[in-house]
């Protein structure tokens, strides 16, 4: 088995939109270390991310995190221990256009 650490997804989505930061890919499990959101916005504004099982719509059960803040020109993080198999999806929200989103961890194929 191979392990592969470092950034796995990286983002700045649309606003108001859900947007799948990650997938994990065939025959691979990931382990997340963690998640950074920056607002670059001169406006405090939120953030949802939901972990979707594959082949899953998105239902409330999935967020781990619910309109978030995140002041102007801070950066805020989500540190825990994701733990996803193949085909399972990290989504994000954006409540404006200014968020990044980047994801560490590792790949273990």
């Amino acid at each position: 088995m191979a392990t592969e650490y470092g950034i796995i997804a990286q983002s700045a989505p649309s606003a108001t939109t859900n947007t799948d930061l990650y997938t994990v890919p065939a025959a691979t499990e990931f382990v997340g270390s963690t998640l950074y959101i920056c607002n670059r916005g001169a406006t405090a504004t939120t953030f949802r991310v939901a972990l979707r099982p594959s082949g899953a719509t998105i239902a409330d059960a999935m967020y781990i995190a619910y309109d978030v803040p995140v002041a102007a020109n801070d950066t805020t993080t989500v540190t825990s221990g994701l733990t996803l198999g193949a085909a399972d999806k990290i989504t994000v929200y954006a409540g404006n256009a200014d968020l990044s989103f980047n994801l560490s961890g590792a790949e273990i194929s």
